[in-house]
This record gives C-alpha cells, structure tokens and sequence, in this order.
C-alpha cells in the first residue's frame, strides 16, 4: 500500500489502522495517544491517496469508500492534524502537489462573470441550510469569543462590535459593506451606529434575504443591497468593510481590489477588511475544497497581501490576527450540522451531508492545527484617520457592552 510510505513518516503521536481494501491492516503508530481504524473500500484509493491525499481523502469519504469504523471523522482528521502539527507539515502534497503551484494563478482567477458563477455555487444553496448551523444573525464568518463559554450567537454579536469599533462609525456615515452576506453586519452597523450603508453581493439567494431583513427590521431607508461586484461600484464612502470576502477575490486581482477600496473612500476613511490567511507564506488552495466547496477561491498569506496595499499608497493602521477564533467558530457549527443530519439529509441527500461534514470538519482541523487563521487589516487614506493608539477600540468595545476580554484558557484546546 503506497499510502503506507506516507503514514510511516507523518504518525508520531496516537495510532492510526487502516484496513485496505484486500482485508489487511496496517497500523502506525507513535508516542500514546488517540487510536483511529479507517477502512478503504476500494482498491484504487491505494493509489490515490499517496499521488494526492488531500483531494483522495476527501472524496473517499464523501463517496463512502473510506469509512472510520470505531469513532467519528473529526477524530480521525484531530489524529492527522495532531501529527501534521507535530512533523511541521501544513498540508499534504502528495506527488502531484507541484500541479497545483504551477496552476494556482489560473485556479482563482475570477473575472467579473466567473466570480458571479463560483459565488452562486456555494451561496446559492437553499438558505435551509445555513439555518442547520450558523447563528440567528447567519453570519458566516469567523465569531469573536471574549471568553471560552462565550456562546456561538453571543460570539458573532462581539465580531460585529469589534469590527464596528474598529471602523468608528458614526451616526451619517456612508458605509459599503463588499460581500455583505444575508445582511448581518450591514443591518447591524445602521442599527447601532446611525449610518447609511450600502451592501454587495453576488448571491441571488443572499440579496432576497438580506433585503427582506432591511425591510422587516424598518431600515430600508438606509441600508440597500445590490447584486453587483466590488469593482463595479461607484461614489464616495465614509467606511468600508468586508468580512469573509476577501478570499474569493484572488492574488491577480488585489491590487484592483485595494485601489477600487482607494478610490471609493473619502479623504479621511477607514476601511476594515477581516479575511482567512495563511501564516506560513504563499501557497496553494486545497485541492478538495477547490472542487467542491469553494471554486476560485485562495486563502492569502500576509506577504501577498501587504504589497498589493503599499502600491495603492493606502495606510495600514492596525493588524490583528485572530488565531483560534475561526477553530472555536467551526467547532459550533460542526457539531450544529451533525445535529441536524436528518433536516441536511432531508434537503439534499446522504452524500451532502458526509460532502459538508467533511467541509466543516477539515477546515476546523486547518484552524486548530495547521497554518490558518484569520487577519483584521484597518487600512486609512491618510495615517491620522484613526487615533494613535489603540485603546479607543476597548474604550468603544466596553461602551457597547461586549463582554470583556480574559486571557487565554486551556479549555480552548481540541
């Protein structure tokens, strides 16, 4: 079994039996630790999952020809993780990893057109499936948690207060929100601080909701969303903010992202961008989440980002990295979907569910274990846009009432 060359270097910690598709076991193991039995159900996978594992292992399991027989899936991807931590790998290649790097420009390349096409394959789900695991607000982003027994509503609710504090709305401001979701932190930010805001998106399905929310909430007056992408907007904006889009724009296109945050902003604005990053340099989009989950899309290392704003002449004015956030956000909404298996299965079929329980449960493991997190830019047109320092941001934190923040506890560990 070729996978075996593999699974001998990566296993140091806990102990992983595979049973092949002929009946015979194979295990690895190292130091004491968890012990996992997987089965594969078909012959071919012997093969695949040495040339590319990332892509192999995710089908497998989607398709039922891999199988965890004595406990769940996020146990046997916590195992892989663990031990990708421990060797210092932040993904596995396989002998086709080098495909993917000669490729990765034209994989997240999204013009206009194409960019509408990917969104509206992810975003254009039935919206009964988001409501099996986000919050009440469906907020589909990383939350912020003050605390550990923060819960996963409460948490949303603070990531919405720090973005707004971060930002400093008042009450006037023109604000744009570039991929505002089902219109969450667009209602929020003219609720809570006055402003007039203007919401994008490209999801048909999102633009129905987040519309019917303005309406229902007594806020159409000042907030609007429109099915429209960041680079065909046009007028003058106070603020801008964009959570969770940043990741579908691609490397090729962010330097016409940041001049178009640029040219949109007055003299004196903030914007605030909350993205998925990668901590340990360039890289390439996961092969599986690519194809099935999120066409076009590339989470960006900090040094990719930076340059694209320096030629801009923007200033950056604050970074933060939320690191286990994003980790504690998806640990909710994985265990939300596994408790609505029924209502999932109901919706699509069986092999969605496992197809999105694979999605949630990977991306857990990326967070928790390998090299992604999350970085909040607040970037200026001019470098005296916001104060010098930062504690305005906790003085605004505490005057809306988010929970203070404690430091970090063990009970935040897997």
């Amino acid at each position: 079994m070729l996978v075996s060359h593999l699974l001998n270097r990566l296993i140091r910690v806990g102990s992983l039996s595979v049973i092949d598709a002929y009946g015979n076991t194979h295990l690895f193991e190292g130091a004491e630790g968890p012990a996992v039995i997987v089965r594969l159900h078909d012959k071919a996978l012997h093969h695949r999952l040495f040339t590319n594992p990332p892509l192999a292992l995710g089908e497998a399991y989607t398709n039922g020809t891999l199988t965890v027989e004595d406990a769940g899936l996020y146990d046997f991807l916590d195992l892989i993780g663990r031990n990708m931590e421990l060797s210092g790998l932040s993904h596995l290649k396989g002998t086709t990893g080098w495909i993917s790097w000669l490729l990765r420009r034209l994989q997240q390349w999204n013009p206009a057109g194409w960019a509408r096409l990917n969104a509206a394959r992810h975003y254009d789900l039935s919206g009964d499936l988001y409501d099996l695991f986000l919050d009440a607000d469906k907020q589909y982003s990383c939350a912020y948690f003050p605390t550990p027994g923060t819960g996963l509503d409460e948490a949303q609710e603070a990531k919405k207060c720090l973005i707004a504090t971060k930002l400093m709305v008042e009450p006037g401001h023109k604000v744009l929100d570039i991929g505002s979701g089902w219109g969450g932190m667009a209602i929020y930010l003219a609720r809570e601080t006055g402003a007039d805001v203007t919401g994008l998106t490209l999801s048909a399905e999102q633009l129905k909701v987040s519309r019917q929310r303005a309406r229902n909430a007594g806020l159409s007056d000042r907030v609007r969303f429109h099915l429209r992408d960041y680079r065909e907007q046009t007028g003058v904006f106070d603020r801008i903010v964009s959570v969770g889009m940043f990741e579908h724009v691609g490397i090729d296109h962010f330097g016409k992202y940041f001049s178009q945050v640029r040219d949109l902003l007055t003299a004196d604005g903030v914007s605030l961008l909350h993205t998925i990053g990668r901590v340990d340099g360039p890289g390439v989009t996961d092969p599986w989440i690519r194809k099935y989950v999120f066409p076009g899309g590339y989470v960006p290392a900090l040094s990719e980002i930076m340059p694209a704003i320096e030629k801009t002449g923007l200033w950056t004015t604050d970074i933060e990295v939320l690191r286990l956030h994003y980790a504690e956000t998806l640990r909710h909404w994985r265990r939300r979907f596994k408790a609505n298996r029924e209502k999932a299965v109901a919706l699509y079929d069986e092999r969605f569910f496992r197809l999105w329980e694979y999605y949630l449960a990977i991306s857990e493991i990326g967070f928790r274990y390998l090299d992604t997190t999350v970085f909040q830019i607040q970037i200026a047109k001019s470098q005296d846009a916001v104060p010098l320092t930062r504690d305005y941001m906790t003085r605004l934190e505490d005057t809306a009432g988010r929970p203070k923040t404690t430091p970090a506890d063990s009970s935040w560990a897997a």
